[in-house]
């Protein structure tokens, strides 16, 4: 516990000076606000607006493509605005925050606990699952990407102990990697901020799915590859021949950590700790780059670099939470929902860890990113025709790629649990005959 302590007290007096350096840096811009219509005019094509950060309401035209009928009064709404010579017009209208069904409230809990195993056992893969399920529920890309990373440091920092205990932890490789991801936040979130002021929840989600799909893919592909070898061959993971040539670069500060058992420059981590980063705040998804960064850039092991991950995203969480507050767009309610389960499953998955060889790790993190690839592709059509990009999608291709998004997403759930559980229980057993065969011989 005086670990855990020293921690938090360190990294927040860190995280209150930073926010101090990038002060004014936070914010939408002048073209795009929040808050709640009171009242509709449909035959004069006006309406009064409330923003949340004004006492006094304002009148706005709305432009010919908002649809009066489509707006609700008293809900609280994004808008896009527009100066013309006769004022001001409200030319787009999106409803920030999902209503919340009974059926939706228990699919948020049981994709938490997924989440959280995922995180506990891969040190990522919570996030890149919650995300895209919050998306496919009808969260807006912007807001699911900020109630996620909200959710994620406290969830972060139970997984962070338990594996400390265990001994995975690299905290000199974690808090290296952390500090350059802090820099990555910032400039993640004012990519997001910039594409959903110009674009839009449509633009968002756009760019969220396609962003996902080609580093799911990528590495995905590249992790599966190496997981099979590992698993045909039953053999131990071995440090990556691209980690070995960096460990061989004599470029000052060179740095040792302890645990990974690794000494090298910190020009390499710093980059990848930045990279971490900008994922993070963009799409809320660091750890898929962190992860396989540390173990065939760095050198560490699956079991260290998943382990360390936890801390990052212990540091990235903080900080960008607080970057997504400040501009109101966590669903406070989305992030208690899936905390609830998340910290339940984070401390099954640590647990599983103990059990498994390096390449369970990494076949558990493949086989999750390749199968929500597909479940975010199938989306990409979609928000292409809303941005008017393509032609609009006729009813029945709507609802098969809907389809294919949806259970896409349940198998890759289904898949993480089922590999993390059977891992885990094989494991558990193992352990315990050798124990018995042990307790046998000194007998």
């Amino acid at each position: 516990m005086r670990f855990l302590s020293a921690l938090v007290l360190t990294l927040f007096l860190f995280l209150s000076l930073a926010t101090a350096a990038f002060a004014g840096g936070g914010g939408p811009s002048k073209n795009f606000t929040k808050g709640v219509f009171i009242e509709i005019d449909r035959t004069a094509g006006t309406a009064v607006f409330q923003a949340s950060d004004s006492e006094v309401s304002t009148t706005l035209k709305l432009g010919k493509e908002v649809d009066a009928d489509n707006i609700s009064l008293d809900e609280k709404v994004m808008v896009t605005l527009q100066e013309k010579e006769d004022g001001q017009y409200a030319v787009k209208v999106e409803t920030m925050f999902l209503d919340l069904s009974m059926s939706k409230f228990i699919t948020l809990m049981v994709v938490g606990l997924v989440g959280g195993m995922l995180s506990g056992f891969i040190g990522s893969g919570g996030a890149f699952v919650l995300t895209p399920s919050m998306m496919s529920l009808g969260v807006p890309g912007a807001i699911a990407v900020a109630s996620n990373m909200c959710h994620k440091f406290p969830k972060a920092l139970v997984g962070t102990y338990k594996r400390f205990k265990y001994g995975q932890v690299d905290i000199k490789l974690g808090l290296v990697m952390a500090f350059s991801a802090i820099f990555g936040v910032q400039i993640g979130i004012m990519i997001q901020k910039a594409i959903l002021n110009a674009w839009g929840n449509a633009g968002s989600n756009l760019y969220v799915s396609v962003v996902f799909v080609i580093v799911l893919v990528v590495v995905g592909g590249y992790v599966l590859r190496d997981a099979v070898r590992l698993a045909k061959h039953d053999a131990d993971d071995k440090t990556s021949p691209l980690a070995l040539k960096l460990q061989q670069l004599n470029i000052p500060p060179m740095m040792h950590f302890k645990t990974a058992g690794v000494r090298i420059s910190a020009w390499v981590t710093l980059p990848l700790g930045l990279a971490t980063g900008m994922l993070a705040a963009t799409i809320a998804v660091g750890g898929f780059i962190g992860v396989p960064g540390m173990i065939y850039v760095v050198g560490a092991s699956a079991v260290v670099a998943s382990a360390t991950e936890l801390l990052i995203a212990f540091v990235m969480g903080t900080w960008g939470s607080i970057q997504w507050g400040l501009s109101g767009l966590i669903d406070i309610r989305l992030t208690l929902l899936i905390l609830s389960t998340s910290l339940i499953g984070v401390q099954l998955g640590a647990l599983g860890t103990t059990y498994v060889k390096d390449y369970a790790i990494k076949l558990v993190m493949a086989a999750v990113m390749l199968i929500v690839a597909i479940s975010r592709g199938a989306k990409i059509p979609g928000y292409l025709a809303d941005l008017g990009l393509i032609e609009p999608l006729g009813a029945a291709m709507d609802s098969v790629l809907n389809f294919v998004s949806f259970w896409a997403l349940v198998a890759a759930l289904g898949t993480a649990g089922v590999i993390i559980t059977a891992s885990m229980t094989i494991g558990m057993m193992k352990a315990r005959k050798e124990e018995k065969a042990l307790a046998a011989e000194e007998a």
